[in-house]
């Protein structure tokens, strides 16, 4: 059965202003008054500070132990999908992953809770500049994009959901090992009309069968949860130090909103599976050896499978340009910046009209044949200038 649905709160005891999460810090910090207040590192008996691993057989099996999952309050956002988690009374908010305008519901999901959480170590104007300085190397984006990012308008700090998998795995692997050899070969090329015979050494490769054993433990094997964001901005945030995970407690949470995840466990251990038989392809290929490798089969054991849900920390900005969003992501441990660029046709244009126009100035005032050109009756042809794709 699901746990009941928590509302956390945090008032200033001081002033009874809302608190929130200090980048970096072990506390909770009043923006009205500045007041200071430690996360308590020991709770009662009910909740532990020490977070652990799942079993997966049993996550899989819907059969996690009570007080695993929980019913949590969150909303759809239209456009990108994402789960926005809800806390308080709030019924309207924007899409911290796409800029789209979201009215709330009232309804409850049921989730695994998140077991750690790595808290937010970048304030938000440091994530800004650091967005800021990336978007300044940008070339032919709008004028308006590094405008946007310099008014002030703040990040949205948003804890990215994520599933992590363990696993021991023995493979039993057939193959070929190649070995590289050189052999002479004659040959015979016309010069001057007579045909010379030359030599010249040419590789080849010797194969021979192999087979064998490799074994591996993975540990904490990282597969985002969340469809929302694209995954190769996401995989490009990486890496994360993730020896630096606390237990999950809701006060890292405060003054930041949590994405609930939309990539089932299910899902998210097929690409957890899928990476580590990368990594395990890779060892066969090292076992065989030789200078060339064919694998021919893997057959692996899994064994001591876990996983647990934990929460990323990414500063997020979305800006709008042609009806169309586009996403920046800092990572909020390292200071990564991952983004989504728009292209401005003007400067594009610019830049090629630019370029056209001292082609023809140069061959003007040098002529064709010095610049390499191919003449013809008058001038020369201008070579075509390929942008797609240029920065």
């Amino acid at each position: 059965m699901a746990a009941e649905e928590e509302e956390h709160r945090w008032p200033c005891s001081q002033c009874g202003a809302k608190l929130r999460y200090s980048p970096g810090q072990k506390s909770l910090t009043c923006d009205h008054c500045g007041h200071e207040q430690a996360i308590p590192e020991a709770v009662d008996g009910a909740k532990t500070r020490a977070f652990r691993e799942l079993d997966l057989a049993r996550g899989l099996a819907d059969d996690l132990p009570t007080g695993t999952v929980e019913d949590v309050r969150t909303t759809s956002c239209p456009s990108c999908g994402a789960q926005i988690e809800v806390t308080g009374a709030t019924h309207a908010t924007e899409c911290p992953f796409c800029a789209t305008p979201v009215v709330l519901d009232t309804g409850t999901h049921r989730l695994i809770k998140p077991q750690a959480v790595l808290p937010f170590k970048l304030s938000e104007p440091e994530a800004r500049k650091q967005m800021i300085d990336w978007m300044g190397k940008l070339w032919f984006a709008p004028n308006g994009l590094l405008e946007y990012s310099r008014k002030g308008r703040a990040m949205n700090g948003v804890y990215v959901p994520y599933w992590t998998f363990d696993a021991d795995t023995a493979s039993d692997y057939t193959g070929q090992r190649g070995e590289h050899y050189w052999e002479t070969e004659h040959y015979t090329v016309t010069v001057n009309g007579k045909s010379e015979s030359r030599t010249r050494q040419v590789q080849k490769t010797r194969w021979y069968s192999a087979s064998g054993h490799v074994a591996r433990d993975f540990d904490d094997v990282l597969v985002i949860a969340s469809h929302a964001l694209p995954k190769t901005l996401a995989d490009n945030l990486e890496p994360w130090t993730l020896g630096e995970l606390a237990p999950y407690s809701p006060e890292y949470l405060a003054g930041f909103q949590a994405e609930g995840y939309t990539v089932s466990l299910a899902d998210g251990h097929v690409e957890g599976r899928q990476r580590m038989s990368r990594v395990i392809h890779d060892d066969v290929c090292r076992d065989i050896g030789g200078d060339e490798q064919r694998v021919h089969s893997v057959n692996t054991a899994w064994s001591d499978e876990t996983f647990k849900h934990v929460l990323l920390p990414v500063w997020m900005a979305a800006y709008k340009y042609n009806a169309k969003s586009y996403r920046f992501l800092v990572n909020g441990q390292t200071g990564e910046v991952q983004g989504e660029r728009p292209w401005s046709i003007w400067k594009i244009g610019f830049a090629v009209a630019g370029v056209v126009a001292v082609i023809a100035a140069a061959i003007y005032l040098i002529g064709p044949e010095k610049l390499g050109f191919v003449a013809e009756s008058v001038g020369g042809r201008i070579p075509y200038i390929n942008l797609e794709g240029t920065e």
